[in-house]
């Protein structure tokens, strides 16, 4: 054996496929580690969480003495089968499309140790078995990185083992069967792939390769008489720990751990909720989505389950992307928690909403998205994030899920974050779609319901005068939702035959106000895309004012809205209809099927079928909704795994794109196996399973109104319609001197508090005419100084949607 292999530190490290057709992990906090499958081959295998990918793939290449390549993930017809419905234990069969050979697999995880096995059977079906070399390939990508791995060849307990760490973590890979070559090597440059291609076989064995892209291979001493083995990677804290774990699963041979990681999903899905339908091609839905949310929990840290165990587009990344889209969102996380609560599943949900307690940040808010370990990875603010947790809680204590101590233990989270609604809302600064600032419909459906679901919260724990101001400042907003999003383009509407439509997200004015008659970027475009007006960006994100009990399904806007919805975002496709996210989207492959780069053009989600179901069942035509529930089932990959997105261009075989399948982006998004439980659930109750009672009760069936308008620091209004009152809230206690009528005279208006950590005063300024100005100013008693300016607002007559859009605004 050689020393270092050359070539160091190899080429740029690249993850790959996102287009998983299986994942799985033990049910067992002994076994803390994750697989992926594509293309017939392991793929990136996560240790010792679940947000801490270690490898890029673990397949085999097929070579022979007359010059023959063959790598199985490229050039086999692959099949990938579960072991038992909903159980993410597989068998796979990859044969050969030139007919040579064949290769079956099973793969599951030791739930006794952190241990990934894989049992291997090559069949020669042309010629003999000793006509060919089966080599396996491993690429270490430990901890979320390519780059600074180290990989060595070595002995454990007197058999060969392959190593490798990088980050303080070691992985080892060992085979019941011994090893005829085994190399490490750097990618690109001196690895077993590259020596396979050359010469057909691991001509140079390298025992270390250091600190760059490095690579693993070891070659079977396959014979007519040994045609099957066993692999075990084991992963630990140090090389012995990891050599160790797959020694012991090697030790215990397949077959125990196999049965034991069967029975301890078996035991959990018996605990749910029957929702199943009958199997399509072998796919029980409803089974496979369960076990994609199990499947993505945290092993150490309850309630912590992330978004996917993929990287989008990953082929084309590198360690830039650390996270890909194994981090925890706390909006996906409530919608995740919702989907295991629709499946019975209580015990999880409520393991979610301490764990949102936890890394609640003191402000109140939560971080655009994070580690398992709280740690915040990219900076936003998103609204509906602050408000999903009180949704989550409110949900869990209706369905009588949390007594009285429980539902003190989540009042301070449930406190601090209304008071962050309160006084950052009702804007975002970004929307559920992570890019854009402004009034959103979906953001402001899920505030208003949250909101009210606090203060009902409140109430129960015996604080009236907060529980009310929350209210009232909920029926503020909600009267405003038309004025602030429901707009639209003349010729537009007029063609159409409507009134008007809610806009995707309407930007801030010079004073927070909206400017529907504005522009809205758009964030994943090139220049000549990234700008369009407002009144022309449609998105389905309108039916959130509906799912959560704000307006009635059959609201006169709302159905102008779905009409021009579908006029613009509708993709038909061969398995039903789609939507896409927005007008304009660039969030998806290029025209030519190049993966997303920052541009792109933005494809269908099967998530916002799953969403029109939802409306389509609020507004009782069930067989619609019904007919979506086929259409979101029919468009997931090969094994039932809902994507992100689907190609919605022609046929592209060599990019693996074709009409209504699966794209590049994530697969699976767990966010949409979440909507697909619900619906699930939904259907069979009649009705929305998550939908917030207190919108319903309060702006659908009473009409509630409201008083006020709301003037904040952050929120300045420059007016507001004739016959409100003017409410002026601050963070610290202030005296309000203000004047209706130019200083001529004047009024001092002391401050009181709201219950929640700010302070208010009522000006009652409804009997003004319009025209007339409130101008006023802060004392601040505490430091007792003044604020040295003056703020006006201005009494308008509004005179309604209608004259607004003839206006063009």
């Amino acid at each position: 054996m050689l020393d270092a292999a050359p070539g160091a530190p190899g080429i740029d490290a690249r993850w790959t496929s996102s287009a998983k057709n299986g994942i799985g992990t033990a049910l067992s906090k002994h076994s803390r580690v994750w697989f992926t499958l594509s293309h017939g081959v392991l793929n990136e295998i996560y240790y010792p969480r679940v947000d801490s990918a270690c490898t890029r793939d673990f397949g085999f290449v097929v070579t022979g003495n007359d010059g023959y390549f063959s790598e199985e993930k490229r050039d086999c017809e692959t099949e990938t089968r579960t072991i038992a419905p909903g159980i993410p234990a597989f068998s796979i069969i990859n044969t050969a499309r030139d007919g040579r050979y064949r290769i079956e697999k099973q793969v599951v995880t030791d739930p006794s140790r952190a241990c990934v096995l894989q049992r291997v059977r090559f069949t020669a079906l042309k010629g003999e078995v000793g006509d060919y070399r089966v080599t396996a390939l491993l690429a270490p990508h430990l901890v979320n990185a390519g780059q600074l791995n180290s990989a060595w060849i070595s002995e454990f307990e007197d058999k060969t083992v392959l190593f490798a760490t990088g980050r303080s973590r070691y992985l080892a890979l060992i085979s019941d069967t011994p090893w005829r070559a085994v190399s490490a090597g750097f990618v690109g440059v001196s690895d077993g792939w590259r020596q396979l291609k050359q010469h057909g076989r691991i001509a140079e064995q390298y025992q270390r390769a250091d600190d760059g892209n490095v690579a693993l291979a070891g070659e079977f001493d396959f014979t007519g008489a040994c045609q099957e083995a066993t692999m075990a990677i084991g992963f630990g804290q140090t090389e012995f720990e990891a050599a160790a774990a797959a020694a012991g699963s090697l030790k215990d041979g397949f077959e125990k751990p196999q049965q034991h990681y069967v029975a301890n999903w078996q035991a959990w899905q018996q605990k749910l909720v029957p929702l199943d339908r009958q199997e399509q091609a072998g796919v029980n839905a409803y089974r496979v989505s369960t076990a994609v949310l199990a499947s993505h929990r945290a092993a150490d840290r309850a309630g912590a389950v992330v978004a996917s165990l993929s990287i989008p587009w990953g082929f084309s990344k590198g360690d830039d992307d650390l996270g890909g889209y194994h981090l925890v969102w706390p909006r996906d996380l409530v919608e995740t928690a919702g989907g295991f609560l629709a499946a019975g599943d209580t015990e999880e949900a409520i393991a979610i909403l301490d764990y949102l307690r936890h890394v609640q940040q003191p402000s109140g808010r939560w971080p655009q998205n994070l580690w398992l370990d709280g740690k915040p990875y990219w900076p936003g603010i998103q609204m509906d994030e602050c408000a999903f947790p009180i949704l989550l809680t409110d949900m869990l204590r209706r369905l009588g899920h949390l007594d009285g101590k429980a539902q003190k233990r989540f009042m301070p989270m449930v406190r601090n974050a209304a008071n962050y609604i309160l006084t950052n809302g009702p804007t975002t600064c970004e929307d559920r779609w992570e890019e854009d600032a402004g009034y959103s419909p979906f953001t402001l459906a899920v505030e208003i319901a949250a909101l009210l679901a606090a203060a009902d919260l409140l109430s129960l724990d015996g604080d009236d005068v907060a529980a009310n101001h929350l209210r009232e400042t909920a029926d503020c907003w909600n009267e405003q939702i038309e004025q602030w999003t429901f707009a639209g383009e003349k010729n537009f509407c007029e063609a159409l035959g409507i009134s008007g439509h809610y806009v995707r997200i309407a930007p801030l004015g010079t004073t927070d106000e909206a400017s529907a008659s504005g522009n809205t970027e758009i964030r994943n475009q090139t220049p000549d895309r990234a700008l369009l007006p407002t009144a022309d960006v449609l998105s389905p994100d309108a039916l959130a004012l509906v799912r959560f009990g704000l307006r009635a399904p059959d609201d006169p806007h709302i159905l102008d809205t779905i009409q021009a919805i579908d006029h613009s975002l509708r993709a038909d496709l061969p398995q039903g209809s789609l939507w896409y996210r927005y007008t304009g989207d660039g969030y998806g492959e290029h025209e030519d099927g190049a993966p997303f780069d920052g541009t792109g053009k933005g494809r269908p989600w099967p998530l916002l079928a799953g969403e029109r179901a939802h409306y389509e069942l609020a507004a009782g035509r069930s067989e619609a909704a019904e007919a979506l529930l086929g259409t979101l089932e029919k468009s997931a990959g090969y094994g039932g795994l809902f994507p992100e997105q689907v190609w919605d261009g022609p046929d592209l075989p060599e990019k693996e794109l074709f009409l209504g399948r699966p794209s590049g982006s994530a697969m699976p998004l767990v966010w949409a196996h979440s909507e697909h439980i619900k619906l699930l659930r939904s259907l069979k109750d009649g009705a929305v399973f998550d939908m917030p009672p207190q919108g319903v009760e309060r702006y659908i069936k009473n009409k509630t109104g409201s008083q006020l308008r709301i003037w904040r620091f952050n929120n300045r209004l420059s007016s507001i319609p004739v016959g409100k009152m003017l409410r002026l809230e601050t963070e610290t206690n202030a005296v309000v001197h203000w004047s209706a009528d130019g200083w001529v005279s004047t009024s001092d208006t002391p401050m009181v508090p709201s219950g929640l950590g700010t302070y208010y005063a009522d000006l009652p300024v409804q009997h003004e005419e319009p025209g007339k100005a409130i101008v006023f100013t802060f004392y601040w008693p505490d430091s007792g100084s003044w604020e040295n300016t003056n703020f006006t607002v201005h009494v308008v007559d509004e005179s309604g949607d209608s004259a607004r859009i003839e206006n063009g605004e």
